[in-house]
């Protein structure tokens, strides 16, 4: 031990017999070993120390009996055990890997289990038992803060000395021996510890108390299970008898057929006359057969493997570990801790639950703490069922809350042992916890069934139409089963979570039976498709048409009370009115597809009253007939929607499920069926961690291999799909059952291995491939081919059909005297020469990538209809781009000619890198469009479009009083530039309007869809009440819409106007040539600069134009004018291309005339 501890530890004081002497200095010493310990390393040296010197048994607990009147003296004991207690695990974060961390690792645990043996002592927990409860009789205006520390550091110790583990080596004690926990548990009953824990558990003035006590509760049952303290002190039940007499017998068979076997395999003769044997039909290493050299008795267990070493698993292939076993206390202490229980859950469960799930929800406790409040809902509510089940004890966690809790925890470890693979053992303990629970709260509802009082069973069927009405509830087992990894998972995960799935399936078969039609909710995806090409072709277009006029004819068109719930716009939504008026008319035509003509009438009217302008749904007098005329124009319009982009030749499966990914989820209803739902689990992921769980059916109990047997009878005989087991890994399984000794104790195993085989045999009588079928794993598809017979030609129902032999060669002789043909397109030559024409062209491109014949299916499958993906040109193509080079160099747009008029169509870049590379240009400029001089005005006022809406929008509110809010914002903009220029940094800035004038403007409508056009933002949540300017804006950017915002009196120049109105693309020749003289020199900051000057050069020119107009006309003509322009401005910035009204046509005529 270090010289300064040591004597730190002397000037504690020493025990001499029973009687312990402290020193003078003795509470300044405790106080140096604490802070010793606050300045520890990464080894732990100082608690090693202190734990070799047994400073824990020699001084603190003899100090803290003995003079447990000195509050001081008392108090920083308690504080210094508390931190030589804490468990190994906080001291290193985790189980160490370094060798030498480790041995620290198991020293500090070594030390923590000799304290724990220490405290096993009346004496200790009655005096920790005493201040407790002199500190618990005061009333919390009396309690001081110190009073409170002390009682959480004392409920921390008692924490800290239950969780110190066993250790194996020392504690070899059989069942109903005591340990030292149980020695520890004994102590605190013995001290009344245990009365103080109930009282803190139930008292409401010591709820902040909750979450310390129910992990000193989880810790004293940590080795108890509720079944064996349920049985404490009574007589053995006769399921009990029953079920041991089951064991017994089943290993008295075993005993009997080891023992028979031993016996044949002895031999009439001596050892030593044994012969060699040739086995017949099995080859050794060469060509010759085996030569047998074993007594001839053994020769049905002859393997060649015998005498080969045991490959090494990888560690990450191996199984997990299964945790401790559970033990059986002494019987005194499963006595004291029955009575525990019962008092517990009379007085304090439903209480302390509930304040444990409220901390948890508001996050007020510490990570994994939910894990505490699982082990406590499992473990009293499985006591309870087994101690005279009453619903009222347990009613805090019955409740569709404590299922969804549980459902979303199973969930979220799931989704951490994917991630967190480090500390997968460790989720997947905590899954298992969660799903302990979960299976408690089904045995729950399950006994709840069962129960004489009317009001109980009521309840139970109000959570079972719950959880089976939700599809969460409904599927998660089918979840668990398909995501089951034995690599993570241990066997007794495995058990509970079949043991489980039994019991939900047996509940909702039960809970069907009563009911003729249950409905259920199911969450199915919609995405934005386009019809099939079946469903909108003309015969099928006709006939839909038929049935939908049929149907409006006998409705009389009378749709109001669907027009009602209909809506054809969304007013909080951020898609502009055109794009949802198309989208209204997309919808009409998609209820036409589906033959649902009220609800596609309804649609047409409701549209009507939202859109009745340009009368695109029709007038407002129409006629019925016109209607039923309007909606067949609809059915067979071609409408634009949106759809993704089709991906690239790729595998179908995983092109739905990225598609499925990006689906939309709509919730609807369905009427349930339980076969349907059993169908789900006739799958070979579902089944294979059932028979995994049937290999060790010899350790199982009876009821898990009934839960076994139970599913795959519900697979093979309801479902009649007995071909799934057909596999040769499952036949040796039931052979080994066959042939066991102990057979008679498995008769449904029997029964059931006996019936699969006999369908097997029935089968390969018929089927000659049954035997290679063995091998594989089939799903639902090929076990019915197996038993119904596999389709012609390879044919299966809802797949694409595949490619004879004889095809296959015809295909590669056509492609070898097509392949060097100067056909741009050979797949299109291929396709008429085919035998079988009606293949498509897809299916024949992948023939040719699946033969090897064509490297690149992406480029032979897409060229045809997207040009740019063509990469080689031939000579002829090369002699044609250079001929058309020749013809329109001297024109304004070369480049666009020689695209118009090029044979092989291509992408402009594809083109540009073509004429680069034969030296025609020798750079990529000389292919810009130029525009001439006549087209400069109207260019001009094309690119100046998006400025000029700008403009017409402030010179309406400019009208309207809103002049000064649109300055406010133009100098906002203004600053906000500047500073990201000076800064380099960008950030989102809010808009903080200081006077009412700008209050009340951002309150306006108007001038809030002003500033979303500009792509300021408005508030993203409750915490934001300010609109910000993002900060993927660029300086430059907010420039030009601070100038687009900006009024000038002054009217420019005519010829700087003329000047500057042109576009920036639109430049002379001449100019071109200095600017490229130009842009050699400058750098991109200052391009973007000259683009800002001349936007603010032509604003101010349309300034002008706006300003003379406005003095031409009268103020009161304006004010009338000014709601078109509002709505054209807002109407084009939604749409450009959208019609517009005639008023606002005629004031754009009267424009052309005052330029004129």
């Amino acid at each position: 031990m270090n010289c300064e501890l040591l004597a730190t530890c002397t000037a504690l004081g020493y025990l001499e017999g029973d009687t312990y002497h402290k020193e003078a200095d003795c509470l300044e010493s405790v106080k140096d070993l604490i802070r010793y310990l606050r300045h520890e390393d990464d080894s732990r040296d100082v608690r090693q120390q202190l734990g070799a010197g047994q400073i824990v048994q020699n001084d603190l607990l003899p100090i803290i009996i003995q003079h447990g009147q000195d509050k001081a003296l008392f108090d920083a004991c308690i504080r210094l055990m508390v931190n030589l207690t804490q468990p190994a695990m906080l001291c290193f974060g985790k189980v160490p890997d370094d060798p030498v961390f480790r041995h620290h690792f198991l020293q500090v645990t070594s030390h923590l289990q000799a304290y724990k043996e220490a405290f096993a002592s009346e004496k200790v927990f009655g005096i920790l038992s005493e201040i407790l409860y002199n500190l618990l009789q005061l009333d919390w205006e009396q309690r001081q803060e110190e009073d409170n520390l002390l009682i959480e550091r004392i409920l921390l110790l008692v924490r800290n000395v239950l969780h110190v583990p066993a250790d194996p080596c020392e504690e070899k004690k059989v069942d109903d021996d005591a340990s030292i926990h149980d020695r520890l548990l004994w102590a605190i009953h013995m001290s009344g510890f245990d009365d103080l824990v109930k009282f803190l558990a139930s008292a409401q003035s010591e709820q902040q108390w909750s979450m310390h006590v129910l992990e000193i509760i989880s810790l004293m049952f940590r080795d108890q299970t509720p079944e064996a303290l349920v049985s404490a002190g009574q007589a053995r039940s006769a399921e009990e008898k029953q079920r041991d007499s089951q064991e017994l017998e089943a290993l008295r068979q075993k005993e009997h057929a080891a023992k028979r076997s031993r016996t044949f395999q002895r031999g009439t003769r001596h050892s030593r006359f044994g012969g060699s044997y040739v086995i017949q039909g099995l080859k050794s290493i060469g060509d010759k057969d085996v030569i047998y050299h074993r007594n001839i008795h053994d020769f049905k267990n002859y393997t060649h493997d015998v005498g080969k070493a045991v490959r090494r698993v990888p560690k990450k292939n191996r199984q997990a570990q299964e945790c401790k076993d559970k033990r059986r206390s002494a019987l005194n202490v499963r006595l004291f801790l029955r009575e525990f229980c019962v008092d517990f859950l009379e007085n304090c469960y439903n209480r302390l639950m509930y304040l444990v799930k409220e901390s948890l929800i508001r996050e007020q406790t510490q990570q994994h703490d939910e894990t505490y409040y699982l082990w406590a809902l499992s473990f009293f509510m499985a006591f309870n069922r087994g101690n005279g089940f009453r619903a009222d004890l347990v009613s805090e966690t019955m409740s569709i809350r404590a299922f969804h809790f549980i459902e979303r925890n199973i969930t979220n470890y799931y989704e951490m042992i994917l991630t967190d693979r480090k500390e997968a053992t460790s989720w997947s303990r905590r899954m298992h916890l969660a799903l302990k629970a979960y299976q408690e709260l089904l045995l729950t509802v399950n006994e709840m069934d069962r129960s004489q009082d009317e009001s109980i069973r009521h309840s139970s069927n109000v959570i079972k139409s719950n959880i089976f009405y939700l599809m969460e509830y409904r599927e998660i087992f089918l979840t668990l089963l398909r995501k089951f990894d034995e690599t993570k998972q241990p066997h007794s995960y495995l058990k509970d979570l079949v043991e489980s799935t039994h019991l939900f399936l047996r509940m909702l078969e039960r809970f069907c039976k009563g009911r003729r039609n249950l409905i259920v909710q199911r969450r199915r995806s919609r995405g934005d498709k386009k019809p099939s090409a079946a469903e909108t072709s003309p015969e099928a277009l006709a006939e839909t048409w038929k049935i939908v006029e049929e149907e409006l004819k006998t409705a009389g068109f009378q749709v109001k009370s669907l027009m009602e719930s209909i809506v054809p716009f969304d007013a909080t939504s951020e898609t502009p009115l055109e794009e949802q008026r198309t989208e209204a008319m997309v919808r009409v035509q998609d209820s036409l597809l589906a033959r649902l003509g009220p609800e596609a009438l309804g649609l047409l009217r409701a549209a009507r009253e939202v859109w009745p302008e340009g009368d695109v749904f029709g007038s407002a007098d129409v006629e019925p007939e016109e209607e039923l005329e309007l909606l067949k124009q609809i059915l067979h319009a071609t409408l634009p929607r949106s759809s993704p982009s089709e991906p690239v030749v790729e595998d179908e499966d995983d092109a739905e499920l990225e598609e499925e990914e990006f689906e939309s989820v709509q919730v609807s209803e369905r009427e349930f069926n339980f076969l349907d739902f059993i169908k789900k689990f006739a799958s070979p992921n579902i089944m294979r961690p059932y028979l995994l769980l049937l290999r060790s059916y010899s350790k199982n109990t009876p009821h898990t291999n009934h839960c076994i047997a139970r599913m795959l009878h519900r697979v093979a005989v309801d479902l009649k799909m007995d071909a799934l087991l057909f596999q040769l890994s499952v036949f040796n399984l039931f052979n080994k059952i066959l042939s066991d000794p102990a057979a008679a104790a498995y008769k449904e195993l029997v029964t059931f291995a006996k019936y699969v085989l006999n369908h097997f045999f029935s089968l390969a009588a018929q089927n000659d491939k049954a035997y290679v079928e063995l091998l594989f794993w089939k799903n639902v598809g090929a076990a019915r081919e197996m038993t119904e017979g596999y389709s012609k030609e390879g044919l299966v129902e809802g797949k694409k059909p595949t490619w004879t032999e004889e095809e296959e060669e015809e295909l590669r002789k056509l492609y070898e005297e097509h392949r060097h043909s100067e056909v741009p397109d050979i797949v299109e030559t291929l396709l008429p020469l085919l035998s079988n024409s009606s293949r498509p062209r897809r299916q024949v491109v992948m023939q040719l990538v699946h033969m090897g014949l064509v490297d690149n299916s992406y480029f032979v499958f897409f060229y045809k209809r997207k040009g740019t993906q063509i990469v080689l040109w031939t000579e002829e193509q090369e002699q044609e781009l250079e001929m058309l080079y020749e013809e329109y160099k001297d024109s304004d747009d070369v480049l666009g000619n020689i695209l118009k008029k090029v044979t092989a169509k291509r992408s402009r870049a594809r083109v540009v890198d073509k004429l680069l590379s034969m030296g025609l240009v020798s750079e990529r400029r000389e292919l810009y469009k130029r525009r001439s001089r006549s087209a400069k005005g109207k260019s001009a006022g094309k690119g100046m479009n998006e400025i000029f809406l700008h403009y017409d929008l402030f010179f309406c509110f400019s009208i309207t009083g809103l002049s000064g809010p649109m300055l406010w914002l133009q100098n906002c903009l203004n600053k906000t530039a500047e500073d990201r220029k000076k800064d380099g940094l960008s950030q989102a800035v809010p808009l903080v309007p200081l006077t009412e004038e700008n209050e009340d403007a951002m309150d306006n409508k108007s001038f809030r869809k002003l500033l979303r056009k500009l792509g300021i933002r408005g508030p993203a949540n409750e915490q934001e009440i300010f609109w910000r300017i993002p900060a993927n804006i660029t300086p430059s950017q907010l420039h030009s819409a601070a100038a687009a915002l900006s009024p000038r009196e002054d009217e420019p120049k005519e010829d700087q106007e003329e000047d500057d109105s042109r576009d920036p693309t639109g430049e002379s020749q001449g100019n071109e040539e200095k600017e490229e003289e130009e842009e050699e020199k400058e750098k991109e900051e200052k391009e973007k600069e000259k683009e800002v000057v001349s936007g603010e050069q032509r604003v101010q020119a349309l300034r002008a134009l706006l300003l003379s107009r406005k003095r031409k006309h009268h103020t009161s003509e304006h004010t009338g004018m000014c709601g078109s322009f509002m709505f054209c401005t807002l109407s084009q910035m939604t749409d450009i291309s959208a019609p517009v009204k005639r008023r606002r046509k005629m004031v754009l005529i009267d424009e052309e005339d005052d330029e004129d």
